[in-house]
């Protein structure tokens, strides 16, 4: 298991257009890719689990990925939260 915590940045917090490009990004991957925020656990390859955590400025989100690419899995979403300026 990999994991990273991360700062929300943007005013609106995880919205639908970041969202979907994330859920797009860890589709790719064969892991098991976790959002947790306040106890509240999403799977990132769902765009309705992401959107139901109601993630707002300032939150700090735990991402965490398992499986045989886990290490790829987390870069590559922590860099699609980078591009959005989620991060």
């Amino acid at each position: 298991m990999k994991s990273t915590i991360v700062k929300i940045i943007d005013t609106i917090g995880i919205h639908a257009r970041p969202a979907s490009k994330i859920t797009n990004e860890a589709s790719k991957y064969k892991s098991e890719i976790k959002f947790i925020v306040g106890g509240k656990v999403a799977n990132a390859k769902s765009l309705i689990n992401l959107m139901a955590l109601g993630v707002k400025v300032n939150n700090k989100v735990e991402i965490q990925t398992i499986g045989s690419d886990e290490d790829q899995a987390l870069a590559a979403v922590v860099q699609v939260m980078k591009e959005t300026k989620l991060i």
